[in-house]
């Protein structure tokens, strides 16, 4: 299975960078031992609109080119359910099993996702009832996606 996550915004030269970095060199030396065929990284530039209803819909658009056919989508919303590591593991460990081709992990700009892609998601989740930047959602979001991979290799990094 190939995990996109796919974000509006750009992540700056500085630290968020340098810690999604570190997390998908992480993830790539265990993720191949356990089927899994990469992850990748799609920044799509925030829309320029004045409203925020505009800007949600040509998010949605750009986002929506992104997703390749057979894939599950994963909203990152602070509606979404707190689910914790080990949960968030057999999710992933269960759609590489049943031969998922892409899991889509969707992040979206300052307004969020559309109703309309948030409705498409197999799967809504929240990191809590704080609303976090999109830097950090996806930060904290490939931390998540290694420590995932560690829990289905019985890795010793999450220890709860």
């Amino acid at each position: 299975m190939h995990l996109v996550v796919v974000s509006i915004g750009r992540l700056k030269q500085g630290p968020e960078r340098e810690l999604a970095q570190r997390y998908r060199e992480r993830f790539d030396d265990i993720g191949r031992k356990l089927g899994f065929r990469g992850l990748e990284v799609h920044e799509i530039p925030e829309s320029r609109a004045r409203d925020a209803a505009t800007r949600m819909a040509e998010e949605a658009a750009a986002i929506s080119a992104a997703i390749p056919e057979k894939s599950v989508l994963v909203a990152l919303d602070e509606r979404g359910d707190n689910i914790d590591s080990a949960t968030f593991a057999r999710h992933l460990g269960r759609w590489r099993d049943a031969s998922v081709a892409n899991t889509i992990f969707m992040i979206g700009g300052a307004d969020g996702l559309s109703p309309d892609l948030r409705r498409k998601a197999k799967l809504s989740i929240a990191f809590g009832s704080a609303t976090w930047p999109h830097q950090m959602v996806r930060v904290m979001l490939l931390e998540q996606v290694y420590r995932a991979a560690t829990i289905l290799a019985g890795h010793p990094y999450h220890r709860a």
